[in-house]
Formats: structure tokens, sequence, C-alpha cells
């Protein structure tokens, strides 16, 4: 039989319990609340940006440098494991620093802890964004992540990214491998897997935890809890209903016989607006030939004596 816990025993182990979840809290932290993602007013230009060691835009030095770990912007002696002792009770500014990351741009303070550790957990490391492609040194706003993929968005795309973001690359909603209904949906892969085909040998279930997406490993979500939507084309047997014939392919033949019978309507009715143009063209050039036949008839008869134009040199006949 186990020893009966005493009430030491047991604030000892609640205790342990409880310094585990916060440094799981402080490891998990928000993106968009953590010290290297926060929001910086330049001090020149007055341009607002991600935290950076530099303004993005006039490449000035902030005069309150933010740690990109603790993020604080003093540094106290006492409480502080100082890689650089400083004289005064605490230090501000460049003082302050110890280095600058080169994942998010930002300023690490001269603390021990801040400098061997960030580098390795910096969550901007591998941050480029999903639409554009872009990383923390190609633009100058803050980095956040998709609610429904977790994947690295920027400030441009991120609002018309997750508008998007769940729809299916499938016109229904049945699993990719099965014809039964994907209970389980990758918001990655945009697919659906029912409850045999979402496990995998390749990447396995953590306790609590949802099961992981068998082509990519992503955590997936219940189909049931998203508003999700399929992918429409407009265009082939999509056009027609149900209940048309040949799944639904009457429309679209139809519709293409009744295009090619329009384009060739079309064709002879430019065809005979050509020939009745010739047609006056053709008239008026008659008409022209006729009206000059008859000017040339009517002075034909005229005569207008011996003229210098004819080869004589008087214009006075002589009389007989």
């Amino acid at each position: 039989m186990p020893k009966k816990k005493t009430g030491a025993r047991k604030k000892a182990e609640n205790r342990r319990e409880r310094e585990k979840q916060i440094r799981a809290s402080r490891a998990n932290i928000d993106l968009a609340k953590h010290p290297c993602n926060a929001s910086m007013e330049c001090d020149k230009c007055q341009r607002r940006q991600k935290n950076r060691a530099f303004c993005y835009f006039c490449n000035s030095v902030q005069k309150l440098p933010i740690c990109a770990q603790c993020g604080k912007t003093k540094c106290m002696m006492k409480s502080s494991d100082c890689v650089i002792k400083h004289a005064g009770v605490y230090s501000t500014g460049l003082a302050m620093v110890g280095a600058i990351c080169d994942f998010c741009e930002a300023w690490v303070c001269h603390g021990r802890k801040c400098l061997s550790t960030h580098a390795c957990m910096c969550p901007l490391a591998d941050a480029e964004c999903i639409e554009c492609e872009r990383s923390v040194w190609d633009h100058g706003g803050r980095i956040f992540a998709c609610s429904f993929c977790h994947d690295f968005l920027c400030e441009d795309d991120q609002f018309e990214h997750q508008a998007s973001c769940q729809v299916l690359e499938a016109e229904t909603f049945k699993c990719v491998s099965c014809n039964r209904l994907g209970q389980h949906s990758c918001l990655r892969c945009k697919a659906c897997f029912c409850d045999d085909h979402v496990r995998s040998k390749v990447f396995k279930q953590e306790k609590g935890k949802k099961p992981p997406c068998p082509k990519c490993g992503h955590e997936t979500q219940q189909t049931k809890d998203l508003s999700m939507s399929t992918r429409s084309l407009k265009f082939g047997r999509q056009t027609g209903e149900d209940a048309d014939g040949a799944s639904g392919y009457d429309a679209y033949w139809k519709n293409l016989s009744s295009s090619k019978t329009g384009d060739a309507g079309d064709r002879e009715d430019e065809y005979d607006e050509y020939e009745a143009e010739d047609d006056d063209e053709d008239d008026n050039d008659e008409r022209g030939k006729d009206s000059d036949s008859e000017a040339a008839d009517l002075f034909s008869n005229l005569n207008l004596g011996r003229t210098y134009a004819s080869g004589y040199a008087h214009y006075e006949e002589s009389e007989d």
C-alpha cells in the first residue's frame, strides 16, 4: 500500500505543477505579444513598425531599445545577470544592449540568459509570409500567424489570407482516401480525412492532442467546428443541374453548340454587310462614269474657233 500523502507533500506537488505550467506558457507565448514582434514607433520619422534595432525607413537608432527576449527597456544591476557590469544602479539606451538578433532584427539586452537563449528560440527564425514570401528583412511590418493553418503572414496579407483559408481543395467534404465523410480537416493541406485514414505511421499522436495530418504532420481539427467551404468551378458539368443527362454535361454541350451557332450567325451577318458595302461602292463608280460620259457629249458640239492652243498664231480669221 502506498503511503498516504501529507499536506506538505500535496502542496509541493501542486507547486511543481504550477511552475511547470508557467514555464510551458512562457514558451508558448502568442506571436503577436512577443517582445521581438512588438509594435514600435520611430523617434525620427514617426512611422510605426516592428521592433527593430534600426528603423526600417530611415535607419535611425531608437532612444529606448526594447530587448527582444525579455522586453525590458531598463537593466537593473541588482536583479539581472549582466554580462557587462555597469557602474550605475541601472542602464538604458545603447548601454543596455548586447547584441542584435539575425532573425528578428531586434536588440537583445546584455543579460546572460537573453544572450544565450534568444537566438535558439527566436519565434521569427523561419518567419516568411506564406502569401508574398517576404521575410522580416524584406518589409517593415509585424509578423502574424494565421488562426487556422498557423502559417506566418505579414501585415499586408493577414486579413486576405484568413478570409480564404478555410476552403478545401476539393469539391466535397469526403475523405481523400475513401468515399466516407471526412471528420478531420487539415487547414494546411486543405483536405479532409476520416477516422481510419487520419491515423499515420509517420506522425504519432501525442496524448491529449488532436491527431496530426498524415501528409504534413500539422494538427488537424474537427470539420464540424470549422466553417469550411469547398472549391467550386463554374464551368463544365457544374453549370448544369443534377437531373441533367450524362452526369450534368447536357447543359455544357448545349451551351457549346449554341455558342457555335451564334458565332456562325454573326459571321454570316458580317459577310452580308461587307457584300452590301461592296455593292454600294460599285454603284457609285458606275454613276460617276455615266456622269463623265454625259459631260463629254455635251461639250463635243461646241466650236471655239481657232485658238492659240490649236496651233494658230493669229486670233483673227480672214474673211472670204
